[in-house]
């Protein structure tokens, strides 16, 4: 048996609880699903609604596994900035999977940046990059032989430190199975989604990569390349998941979905030929959404496209190298609610360099253009990036938030926590209530002179 499982408790995450948004965890039924496909027994233990670290060790008791594969969902926003909570929910899983004699793999954006902290927890290697094949890879090796060398796998850190030879990318993405949805409680996201919500929303993914540099985005798993599903694939399992789950929405977790016009103009017409068009949710980038793909988006379903903004401030912006203008923002935006779309942002705080009227460029921006909600951040550094070697020096002891609402400044910015907390309630308040609250602003201008 081998029990495949990811460390993301939604109790853990104080904000993400109250949103009640929870999605099942894709890569690791990618995982399960291609284990299963070569004659592998799998369970799932899912994290994302369970209660505790209690309710992993009674799935190791239930099931008694030879291995245990902790896969993260790295397709998940969340799982990238890896909170101290989910990190220590993570090493807590490996200890108990250890002590009961389980051989343990662990794959995620934390554990590739920092694979010695999964391996004194005990887990037997650490898996860098995709992981459907080495998981599979290391299940065959392990399930014949307990002792079995596994420094022939590529991808692998192991617990002396030896690296194996680099992974390399899975190509043909349509040759995967869907996932093993089968294995999931589809009625407790039910019942979590209409409780809060009205309705539930699903998750798939088209692509994996993102090949445009912003500076501060990491890529520890999937990396600056940009590989797609063919069109009819995507539109083929949209159309399973109309008959086996029934979503009312779809959140594609792409870190950019499409891409190009031509291949949303292709998945327009597959979703129309498949009788497969449901609601959707998607991210990409204001200089991608032009007309032509705006309208396809819109005849294929799309109901809300989330953009990187960041800021109003064309100075920010290109210290990001984000490679974007602040009319594209405008203009992606206008088109975008032509067409009957949400246009929603993200908004980066605290980016070096950024002043307070770099601030207010951001503040007037949103004004200008009303989006229909906004994702306000401050900048995070994470390992591996350009951003983080300029601040590293900067970095104290605490070097990863607590939660997602903790917003703390990791690095000297120009303002304090409690300023950008403050900035992202003011903003928040703008955009949801369309009223300006001029003391919070007066107030912040006289903190920032």
């Amino acid at each position: 048996m081998i029990l495949v499982a990811h460390s993301y408790f939604l109790n853990n995450d104080p904000k993400q609880l109250t949103r009640m948004k929870p999605y099942a965890p894709l890569a690791t039924l990618l995982t399960a699903a291609t284990l299963r496909r070569h004659g592998h027994d799998v369970a799932l233990f899912d994290a994302m609604l369970a209660s505790g670290l209690s309710a992993f060790e009674a799935s190791l008791e239930a099931t008694s596994p030879a291995v245990v594969a902790i896969v993260e969902d790295n397709f998940n926003y969340l799982t990238k900035m890896c909170t101290l909570r989910s990190r220590e929910a993570t090493l807590g899983m490996i200890r108990a999977a250890r002590q009961r004699g389980a051989r343990v793999v662990m794959n995620g954006s934390d554990a590739a940046d920092r694979p010695a902290l999964y391996l004194d927890a005990g887990a037997d290697a650490v898996l860098v990059g995709e992981s459907e094949m080495g998981v599979l890879e290391l299940a065959n090796a392990w399930t014949k032989d307990a002792g079995a060398s596994i420094a022939g796998i590529p991808g692998l850190v192991l617990p002396d430190g030896a690296r194996t030879a680099p992974r390399i990318a899975i190509r043909d993405l349509d040759a995967l199975p869907f996932p093993a949805w089968d294995l999931v409680d589809v009625e407790a996201y039910r019942r979590a989604w209409t409780k809060a919500h009205g309705r539930m929303s699903w998750n798939m993914a088209t692509s994996r990569g993102c090949p445009y540099g912003c500076n501060w985005c990491a890529k520890p798993v999937f990396g600056r390349r940009y590989t797609q599903r063919s069109p009819g694939a995507v539109a083929a399992e949209m159309r399973h998941l109309k008959n086996e789950i029934g979503p009312d929405h779809i959140w594609f977790a792409d870190d950019i979905f499409g891409l190009t016009a031509e291949w949303i103009a292709d998945f327009a017409r597959a979703v129309a030929r498949e009788d497969a068009r449901i609601p959707f949710m998607m991210q990409s980038r204001v200089n991608l959404m032009r007309p032509d793909v705006v309208s396809a988006l819109a005849s294929a379903g799309a109901e809300e496209v989330w953009l990187g903004v960041e800021s109003g401030s064309q100075k920010v912006l290109d210290a990001m190298d984000k490679g974007t203008r602040v009319e594209d923002a405008r203009a992606a935006t206008r088109t975008l609610k032509a067409y009957g779309i949400r246009a929603c942002w993200f908004i980066q705080l605290g980016y070096p360099s950024e002043t307070w009227n770099d601030i207010l460029l951001t503040r007037d921006l949103i004004r200008d253009e009303r989006p229909d909600e906004i994702g306000v951040s401050v900048s995070y550094p994470l390992p591996g990036t350009k951003f983080h070697d300029k601040v590293v020096a900067e970095l104290g002891a605490q070097r990863n938030w607590e939660h997602t609402d903790d917003l703390a400044m990791l690095f000297s910015g120009t303002y304090s926590t409690s300023f950008y907390r403050r900035l992202r309630d003011a903003l928040h308040h703008e955009v949801s209530t369309g009223e300006i609250d001029a003391p919070h602003w007066n107030a912040l201008a006289r903190e920032s002179a």
